[in-house]
């Protein structure tokens, strides 16, 4: 039974958004509910006042001086859907386009957009009911686009996916008992508008970022000790020195994965000191976590916020509203671009770790970690792999947040392009888990080279994991079966469980 979200007089964390993205119901509660219809009686008041109010009774962007009469008002928002439903591209996995969905359900329930509340609901439906919007990935300069084709499902147009299979809207929707929902006033700029799909990619990105920072930390300590590392490096003394919270973190998880190892405390003082790929593993992990964890101290700031725009406050008999910039994503652009950074800058250390197993003139292994090497490449090339993936991401990790173009006939002329941004994150993230995969596959080639009874209990359930997918590499056989079935193991919540189960610890 899949667990439920229930959202009513608090905000939504990123932790939150995740588990309605992985496939947990969502509610609305009976607070957030009076919020949504006190926010909607306000733009019927607007309305039936004539007051000029941006985008509730008047064009939208550099068309904000067109006042409409009210009988056009529900017109504009199918309009405003039906214009600004030009992505491009790959269409959104489920778990991503959840992850809008669900922050866009967040944002409304702020009670300042005015959406009506019977779209809220339909969004909701949606996700319970596992019907989801296609949308394509790109065309997004910070918002509109992806939201456009997630409204417009909403009034029975464009496509949803079900069960893998891409359907008319109308007929998905009768299919689960569901009717197309009438649009009024304010309502197509409220499904477009606002921060919740660069929010809702984060949430993702956070939760696939705290994965891929607990297997660095695993798949090091493999390759640490496969190579014989030095231990003092990771003395709580020293570390305790250097007192950030990532690099603290790290440096309990390394003692743990790496306690008792019998083949670590015979090499203790065989040199005075490692690479630094090896002797900086907290140092390194640990600012890519600290990195993470302001991320998502700004996406649950946002997860907070109200960012539609205009904003509608006070009540009926005296309100307000207010046009602004909330929908600005420029924080998260930020985020984003620092996310993308401190994920490949895992995969970046991954590959120098690598090389070293690979490379007999400093690991003390058979050559690229193959016996009868000449006739056998070994793992030669999965080195070659990983650096290109490095090199990808390098690129990748150019901010994004620094540029900016015009839009809107100069109304819009300042661009946070948070949502590409984001996506460029994930991007990142996923080279880095493919990086993590070619440093576990050869970590585990190079401790198949020493006594099962010498490695530490903590590697060792590591390496009885990888074997459970991957036979120890005698000779030269088609790798790319091999790297798809570690990635996979990498990119399992239920594998990681385990060897933290294993450990006693949550990593």
């Amino acid at each position: 039974m899949s667990a439920a979200i229930t959202l009513d007089e608090h905000t939504l964390d990123w932790r939150a958004v995740a588990q309605v993205a992985g496939g947990a119901t969502l509610h609305l509660g009976a607070a957030a509910q009076q919020r949504l219809q006190a926010a909607r009686h306000i733009v019927e008041r607007v309305v039936a006042d004539g007051v000029r109010a941006y985008g509730i009774n008047t064009g939208l962007g550099a068309l904000c001086e067109e006042i409409l009469e009210p009988a056009s008002l529900s017109a504009l928002s199918l309009n405003t859907l039906k214009s600004h439903a030009c992505g491009v591209g790959a269409s959104l996995d489920d778990e991503l386009v959840r992850a809008i969905m669900c922050a866009q359900v967040a944002n409304y329930s702020h009670g300042k957009s005015g959406i009506s509340p019977a779209l809220v609901d339909g969004l909701v439906a949606l996700l319970n009911h596992q019907l989801i919007p296609v949308v394509p990935a790109r065309g997004s300069v910070g918002y509109l686009t992806h939201m456009a084709h997630i409204g417009l499902p909403l009034a029975g147009l464009w496509q949803l996916r079900v069960d893998g299979v891409e359907q008319d809207a109308r007929s998905a929707l009768a299919t689960a008992g569901l009717q197309a929902l009438p649009l009024g006033a304010k309502d197509g700029l409220s499904l477009v508008n606002g921060t919740p799909c660069m929010t809702g990619l984060l949430c993702i990105a956070l939760a696939r970022a705290e994965r891929l920072q607990k297997w660095a930390d695993i798949v090091a300590a493999m390759s640490f000790e496969a190579l014989r590392g030095q231990t003092v490096a990771f003395d709580p003394d020293a570390l305790s020195l250097k007192p950030h919270a990532g690099a603290q973190a790290v440096g309990r998880n390394l003692r743990a994965l790496l306690d008792g190892s019998a083949l670590l405390q015979a090499a203790q003082g065989t040199r005075l000191q490692d690479a630094l790929s090896l002797r900086a593993i907290p140092q390194v992990h640990g600012a890519s976590r600290d990195q993470s964890a302001h991320v998502a101290a700004q996406v649950n700031i946002e997860l907070a916020s109200a960012t539609d725009n205009p904003l509608v406050l006070g009540t009926p008999d005296n309100y307000r509203v207010l046009s602004q910039a909330n929908p600005h994503g420029q924080s998260l652009a930020f985020a984003a671009d620092l996310l993308t950074i401190a994920q490949a800058e895992l995969g970046g250390i991954a590959e120098r770790r690598i090389d070293r197993l690979v490379n007999p003139l400093v690991s003390g292994l058979p050559a690229f970690l193959v016996e009868n090497s000449g006739v056998n490449s070994g793992l030669m090339i999965v080195q070659y792999v990983a650096a290109s993936l490095v090199a990808e991401n390098k690129v990748l990790s150019q901010p994004m947040v620094v540029d900016n173009y015009v839009t809107s006939a100069l109304q819009e002329d300042h661009l946070s392009l948070a949502t590409p941004a984001a996506l460029k994150a994930l991007q990142v993230i996923e080279n880095s888990e493919r990086i993590l995969a070619l440093e576990y596959l050869t970590a585990g080639q190079a401790l198949s080279f020493h006594p099962p009874a010498a490695l530490a209990a903590g590697t060792r359930a590591a390496l009885q994991l990888l074997r459970e997918q991957v036979a120890v590499y005698s000779e030269d056989r088609i790798l790319a079966p091999d790297i798809a079935a570690v990635t996979r193991i990498i990119q399992d919540n239920a594998s990681l469980r385990r060897i933290e189960t294993q450990l006693g610890i949550v990593l």
